[in-house]
């Protein structure tokens, strides 16, 4: 069980004050180690499928199948875990996901066909532990109404790149330097340890809400119209991720230089975690709306060159500048949730967002494939930028649906309530950021 934590508003917000947040780092350090295989399982599937049938748009399809699972999934997972809690979730969970993916595994180096692939990647992504979603649940319910929470929001995304820093560089070497099944089977393992340790952490974990709080039913978080929209921007985010995976591979087998693949990706992965730590050590003086939508077009701008990059230095500098913007977007989406969805479906919304990362990732690992088959490793880039595009249009059109329904809760009980109209024009100018963040 859980509670709000009540933050000093005259404190900086920043990385020492939340991890200082009573109970944090019990949750913090077991989430970090059961999402660390998270990083590593698109990639390892990709090059052991690569490997086992020669093309990368047969090992994208693979990819895919397992990131649209994933996708369909998870807000199911998330709603079963807002509902029966997150330990009664997560055992079952890791042991089937284990138990897929050596499967998956085992097809692959028997040559299995495409379709036996494909099937078996049903259930390897459907599998995978929304831990991410879980640990941001454990900040909320600590942090209700906090200035923390933006800080929380950061420091989760700081985290996730961290693992797609580490992540792909290790399946990466895995699966070039020891075997290409490498990758796969220590994900697996990895899932299983890492998810049996942070499900233990019951001292954390939010309360179940009863369904006499909900007028007798839970509610859907997919009925709030400003997480329809953020769910639109995310499936663009998650594009650029897969767009990359698979172009950053088919170039570096283009030079000659397949290890470069963990590196360049490093180096992009890298560049959104700068940017992340960045983003929680800044006191905004902007509302999270506008910087939404200001991260998105920058993200848009910097996916549009990456096409032209014929050099490993100039891809790996183009990488890295739109791994800088990608964190603004994907921060402020996290950090808006808590305003958007109430505490009792806020699992499931979190998920919604992980599964749109992830069916943006399958359907650009998809098309990025055959692409790059058909055309080489330039055509592929050019999915990160019509996908991020079409999202800013939709942002841009919907924006109005990010604002919240209801009035912002105050840690300071003694000030008077504002009007939510002055509110939502205050938080723009700036003025009050140290206040818990509103949605405009």
């Amino acid at each position: 069980m859980t509670s709000a934590v009540t933050t000093d508003k005259s404190a900086r917000p920043g990385y020492g004050q939340l991890l200082r947040t009573p109970g944090a780092l019990s949750f913090v350090l077991p989430g970090f180690a059961a999402r660390l295989p998270f990083g590593m399982l698109t990639i390892s599937i990709l090059l052991l499928v690569q490997h086992a049938t020669g093309s990368y748009g047969d090992a994208g399809i693979v990819a895919a199948v397992t990131g649209v699972s994933m996708a369909l999934f998870a807000p199911v997972m998330g709603k079963f875990t807002d509902r029966r809690g997150q330990s009664a979730v997560l055992l079952p969970v890791v042991l089937v996901h284990a138990a897929a993916v050596s499967a998956l595994t085992a097809l692959a180096l028997l040559g299995a066909p495409l379709w036996a692939l494909a099937l078996a990647a049903v259930p390897a992504g459907a599998s995978v532990p929304q831990v991410g979603p879980m640990v941001r649940s454990r900040w909320a319910a600590k942090l209700e109404a906090s200035p923390l929470l933006p800080t929380a929001a950061a420091f989760e995304s700081v985290t996730d790149e961290f693992t797609f820093v580490v992540g792909p560089v290790l399946a990466t070497a895995l699966c070039t330097g020891v075997h290409p099944a490498a990758g796969l089977a220590t994900e697996a393992a990895l899932t299983l340890l890492g998810g049996l340790f942070f499900a233990a952490q019951r001292a954390t974990e939010p309360k179940v809400a009863p369904l006499s709080a909900a007028g007798g039913k839970h509610q859907s978080a997919l009925s709030f119209p400003g997480l329809r929209v953020l769910i639109v921007a995310f499936i663009g985010i998650g594009a650029v991720f897969g767009g990359m995976q698979v172009s950053l591979a088919a170039f570096s087998n283009e030079i000659g230089n397949p290890g470069a693949n963990g590196l360049l990706y490093g180096i992009f992965a890298a560049g959104n975690m700068i940017a992340g730590i960045t983003m929680g050590a800044v006191a905004w003086k902007i509302g999270p709306r506008r910087r939404l939508i200001l991260g998105y077009i920058g993200l848009t701008a910097a996916a549009s060159v990456l096409w032209a990059a014929h050099s490993m230095i100039l891809l790996g500098a183009l990488g890295l500048v739109v791994g800088l913007c990608i964190a603004p977007a994907l921060i402020t989406g996290y950090t808006m949730i808590e305003q958007l969805v109430p505490a009792a479906s806020r699992t499931e919304a979190f998920t919604w967002l992980t599964g749109a990362v992830a069916f943006g990732q399958a359907a650009a690992v998809t098309l990025a494939g055959r692409l790059t088959d058909a055309h080489g490793a330039s055509y592929g880039f050019l999915v990160p930028l019509v996908a991020t595009a079409l999202a800013l249009v939709t942002l841009v059109a919907l924006r109005a649906k990010l604002a919240p329904k209801a009035p912002s809760r105050i840690v300071n009980s003694s000030a008077p309530a504002a009007a939510p109209a002055a509110r939502n024009a205050a938080n723009e100018r700036g003025i009050g950021h140290r206040t818990p963040v509103t949605v405009d």
